[in-house]
This record gives C-alpha cells, structure tokens and sequence, in this order.
C-alpha cells in the first residue's frame, strides 16, 4: 500500500488522518475492511492516540463505521449517501464560484487551464489518481479566492465520499468529468460571466448526482 507509509512526526493527527483516508479513497482499504488502531499505526510510524483520533474523525465523516469494544470498519459505498454529498458538494461550489468569479485574476486562470490540461491528458492515460489530483487543484482555485471558509471545509469534509465512487466507476471503465465541461467553466470565469460559471458548476455537480444513480 503506498500510501499507508511512516510519516513526519508533525501534526500526527491530522497526517494521520490524511494517510488513512486517502488508502481508503483509493481503495487500499477497501469497503468492509477491518482496520485497528495498532496496525495502522504501526504501518504509519506513530503511536496508537493520533490514529484513534483519526479514526474518530473518520467515523464523524461517513467513511469509517465503529461499535464500541466490537470493530472499526470502512463504510460500504452506499449511493444514497454520495448522492446526499454530491448534492452538498455542488452546493458549496455553486456558491464559491459565485463569489469568486469577479475577483479572479489571470494568474488564477493560467492555474485553472493548467489543473484542466492535466485532467484531461490523465483522463486520456486512464490515470484515476492524476485526474481526480488535477480535477481538485481546478476546482480548488474558486473555493480559495472567494475566501468563504465554511464552504471550504464543507467541501473537504463530503469529497472524499464522492471521489471513492468516481476512482470505483472508472476503475470499471466508466468516464471521469468531462475536460469540455471544464473548459466552459474557465471561458465563463474569464468572461466575468458570473451565471454562466455558476450554470456549468451546478451540471458538472448533476453529473455525480446522477453517478451514484
């Protein structure tokens, strides 16, 4: 697993949190599994309180399951579930890119273009990783210019329930988001166009809706 690997022994709380999650993201850990503190923290090169406390993170955010002195086990993919995310999800980006349209500025545009050429050359290698990776730094962008913090932490806490079904669909050959959709997003932000922007976030957000259909 390589993403399960000893890490710096700064902010080990929230290091480990990041590690565990994305195993399971990535289906490293896959939905069902078992997972016990001492192991992972083993693995990892910490002691056992920083993965407890991850674990209780994870539980708080859907992605991990617990019963009292039973097990601690990763949650089935349930659709119902990254629906109700995705619905969330699309809603804080709705509302960032809103905010955020009028204050972008060209460097902010030049990230937004690059994030999306690397999208779509990753989608063309059928590089999963890479594209949800570059497909985050795109997004990314409007959520941090428009400085609402609520909604940034919104988003952080419900993608990574989405981004297990969308590694899981095109593992199966299934497509990720469109770069097309992409590039009217960034020609509306450029425009100023600050419905239009809004108007292709909301269909791109549908489109994972309709996924975990």
């Amino acid at each position: 697993m390589e993403t399960l690997r000893p890490v710096p022994r700064t902010l080990l709380r929230d290091r480990a949190y990041a590690s565990i999650r994305d195993a399971i993201v990535a289906g490293e850990i896959e939905p069902g599994a078992v997972v016990r503190d001492a192991e992972l923290a083993e693995r990892l090169g910490l002691s056992r309180a920083p993965v407890r406390e991850a674990f209780s993170r994870l539980v708080d955010e859907g992605l991990l399951e617990s019963k009292p002195q039973s097990y601690t086990r990763v949650t089935p993919l349930v659709a119902s579930d990254v629906r109700d995310a995705a619905a969330v999800v699309g809603a804080m980006h709705e509302l960032v890119t809103r905010v955020a349209v009028p204050r972008l500025g060209t460097a902010d545009l030049t990230v937004m273009r690059a994030a999306n050429e690397r999208f779509a050359a990753a989608v063309s290698a059928g590089e999963v990783d890479a594209a949800l990776r570059a497909d985050d730094e795109l997004h990314d962008v409007l959520v941090r210019v428009s400085g609402n913090r609520a909604a940034a932490a919104t988003v952080a806490r419900y993608t990574p329930l989405i981004r297990r079904l969308e590694r899981q669909r095109f593992g199966e050959g299934g497509s990720c988001r469109s770069a097309g959709l992409h590039e009217r997003l960034i020609e509306a932000c450029e425009a100023g166009d600050v419905d239009g922007a809004v108007h292709v976030t909301a269909e791109i957000w549908r489109g994972l809706e309709e996924l975990a259909d």
